[in-house]
């Protein structure tokens, strides 16, 4: 029986300055995270006595250093939050981890006052600083310069679970679902084929299937294994590939699908084969697709859309619920899923109220429309940024 599905996330925010020039990230993030008198924090260091990052969760441990803060620089970039979250500086960007959440309503719900405790701290930050050095936060996840920075999901599951299971049943899942979580992007990046406008902002930087990395190699299925619970009855499924959505309703979407799929590999009643025969050119290939009808390659030879994969889940899910107890927002989740992928299967641009890629798509076009330009005008890419202004 599949254990309750606690669920997470951290998002790492974008971060600018209205002049660039001597434009420090690190001492920004600092400066925000610490500049509202009225984010109210708990008064305790935060404890790295449980985090190894170099533990992978296919048995082994890689080489490398565990770096910790000092005592008095984790006071600096660290602030554990009274709702159980925490504001901090992660590399050169303030981040908002969400507290552990049981439902994906509620995930939403704290998310959101994530982005609104940071938008706080940026006014006050502002007041501290020139006109000049004015600062912006982005929930957003590339620079345009071919940087990119995460939106993580985490998911409690069993640990008898074996990770390999894990990896066969979610693959094509993370895979396929851009075209309703995707966040929408201008261009492409990473030396990946050229396109005008695709479903995702990550899709472009993900060069391996499976893997330890997140910020360089990064691989659809993350192998960290920081449980932070009892690790001889759990395992954190730490979920990278994600985009950070502005649209509530996708962030529902993506996180309450996930882990009713996540439920369905526990349970093994994932019987189907659905093994892409390469995630990692298939990932791009269906975010560079506006259309969502691309059909990418299986294994076993046939070719598939996205919706179409998606919908093997999603009869999967159905048949799952049959025999077994679902709460009304996993019904309600079902539901919507459906709903989606038979909008996206008529008309994808008629979700221009829901998903975050139709959205931004529909704003651009109207742009173009009314200043007579094309994608090329670099008016568009700032609109494109704009989007993500928290």
């Amino acid at each position: 029986m599949a254990v309750e599905k606690i669920v997470g996330v951290e998002t790492e925010f974008g971060i600018a300055s209205r002049s660039p020039q001597g434009f420090d990230p690190v001492g920004s993030s600092i400066l925000v995270i610490n500049a509202h008198q009225k984010v109210q924090a708990v008064k305790a260091i935060w404890d790295y006595a449980g985090e190894n990052p170099l533990l992978d969760a296919r048995g082994f441990e890689v080489s490398g250093e565990r770096e910790r803060p000092s005592q008095q620089d984790n006071r600096a970039i660290n602030k554990v939050l009274l709702n159980g979250g925490r504001l901090y500086v992660d590399g050169a960007h303030p981040e908002y981890s969400s507290p552990e959440c049981s439902n994906p309503r509620d995930l939403v719900r704290y998310e959101r006052a994530g982005e609104r405790l940071l938008e706080l701290s940026r006014a006050a930050a502002n007041q501290a600083v020139g006109p000049e050095q004015q600062i912006y936060l982005y929930k957003n996840n590339t620079d345009g310069k071919g940087n990119s920075y995460g939106y993580h999901e985490n998911y409690l599951m069993a640990r008898s679970v074996p990770f390999e299971r894990i990896v066969d049943g979610l693959t094509p899942f993370l895979v396929s679902r851009q075209i309703f979580c995707g966040a929408g992007k201008v261009g492409a990046e990473n030396q990946t084929e050229p396109c005008a406008y695709q479903l995702s902002q990550r899709a472009d930087f993900f060069e391996t299937w499976i893997g330890l990395d997140t910020m360089a190699k990064r691989p659809i299925i993350n192998t960290r294994d920081e449980p932070h619970a009892d690790e001889e009855k759990y395992r954190r499924l730490h979920v990278i590939v994600g985009d950070s959505n502005m649209s509530e309703f996708a962030t529902y979407l993506k996180v309450g699908t996930t882990a009713i799929v996540l439920s369905l590999v526990e349970d093994g009643v994932i019987r189907k084969d659905m093994a892409l025969e390469d995630p990692v050119r298939a990932i791009k290939e269906i975010s560079h697709d506006i259309t969502c009808k691309r059909k990418v390659r299986l294994k076993r030879g046939v070719e598939l859309s996205a919706i179409e994969i998606q919908r093997e889940y999603l009869d999967l899910a159905l048949e799952y619920y049959q025999t077994r107890e679902a709460a009304p927002q996993t019904l309600d989740i079902l539901e919507k899923w459906g709903a989606i992928l038979d909008r996206l299967s008529e008309e994808p641009r008629s979700l221009s109220r829901e998903l975050d890629w139709v959205i931004k798509l529909d704003l651009i076009h109207n742009y173009m429309q009314r200043k007579k330009v094309g994608f090329e005008d670099q008016r568009i890419s700032m609109l494109d940024l704009q989007y993500h202004d928290i």
